[in-house]
């Protein structure tokens, strides 16, 4: 299994405990949820983009578009149900104009991307059985939240580290 190269932004305390609330539901109904995952990695994120690496020239490029535009305040609008028999259960996050456009630029000079476009989103739970997203629904309910992303993060799964992006990383 290929572990990807990321940069994502992370919620200020109040919307990481937004989101981890979530998490904590889902597990108090029996459901699968982002609480299972035990990675260093694991906490609410706003994953901007996903690829086998992540040059230095990228990172810079990142810091420069997103560290003016925080903090930013988000809202999440909604649930989204991904995959087949497995699902992957998020909230959507809206997000502004400038912050869509600052993210596709990023992207655009980011070789073999794991999916294409941005589709903005917090993970909730992944790989719960099809069967149960009516009941994973039923308990997270509808209600939107606004969330204030703080900080631009690098994960970097060949040096095994999480970090603030940085203008100073070199290749």
């Amino acid at each position: 299994m290929m572990l990807y190269h990321s940069l994502e932004l992370l919620p200020d305390d109040a919307g990481r405990e937004a989101v981890v609330a979530d998490w904590q539901a889902l597990r108090d109904a029996g459901l699968r949820s982002q609480l299972d995952h035990r990675g260093m990695t694991n906490t609410p994120h706003l994953t901007l983009v996903a690829a086998p690496a992540i040059t230095a020239a990228v990172e810079r490029l990142a810091v420069d578009e997103l560290e003016p535009l925080l903090p930013l305040t988000v809202r999440t609008s909604g649930l989204l149900v991904l995959g087949g028999r497995k699902i992957t259960l998020a909230r959507v996050v809206d997000v502004d104009d400038e912050l869509m456009a600052a993210v596709l630029r990023i992207r655009a000079h980011v070789e073999s991307p794991q999916h294409p476009g941005w589709l903005p989103h917090l993970t909730l739970g992944r790989r719960l059985p099809r069967a149960d997203a009516q009941q994973a629904l039923d308990v997270l309910g509808h209600g939107d939240v606004e969330l204030t992303l703080t900080e631009l993060r690098r994960w970097d799964p060949d040096a095994g580290t999480v970090s603030r992006a940085t203008r100073d990383r070199v290749d």
